[in-house]
């Protein structure tokens, strides 16, 4: 996964069309990335996912679940959703849903925030998402302070991770 890019309707391909998305690549770079195919509401729920693979480590494609559990994700098609510091999308791990953050008008692309499913990434990267409140560098949630995390929406395990983290300091 990468950070997001702005894409225009003339400077990429579609890769495959899916039930709500399209893949698309860029001519020029080669990125991929996942728009919507119609438009979706604040709340609502874009689908359903599971895992097509468990591992122990993190890696480039996985999502994080638990301390030493990171899944593929199923349908394959969700690898495509790219970071950005402004989201549209949440990726509830114990539900296994994906959940619409804001509104997201048709052929609008799909993102969300990395470290809402990563404590510490497989690999870290600069972020050049474009939004206003871009924080530049993406490691993991394990790398940001609690002010800047309280504006996002986490998973469980995260959340569960910065309490373990708060307690600890406290000792």
């Amino acid at each position: 996964m990468t950070t997001s890019v702005t894409t225009t309707k003339t400077d990429f391909r579609v890769l495959s069309r899916e039930a709500f998305a399209t893949v698309r690549e860029s001519i020029l770079t080669g990125h991929r990335a996942l728009f919507s195919q119609r438009a979706f509401r604040t709340g609502e729920i874009l689908c359903s996912f599971s895992d097509r693979g468990v591992f122990s480590q993190p890696a480039r494609l996985t999502l994080q679940t638990g301390l030493d559990e990171h899944i593929l994700l199923f349908p394959e098609f969700l690898q495509y959703i790219n970071h950005s510091c402004a989201p549209n999308i949440f990726f509830d791990t114990t539900s296994r849903q994906v959940i619409c953050l804001t509104d997201i008008q048709e052929g609008k692309e799909i993102v969300f925030f990395y470290p809402s499913t990563e404590w510490d990434m497989a690999d870290a990267f600069s972020c050049r998402c474009g939004a206003s409140n871009c924080l530049q560098q993406i490691r993991g949630a394990a790398y940001l302070p609690p002010e800047i995390l309280s504006q996002y929406r986490l998973t469980n395990f995260i959340q569960q991770q910065l309490r373990h983290q708060t307690a600890v300091a406290k000792i």
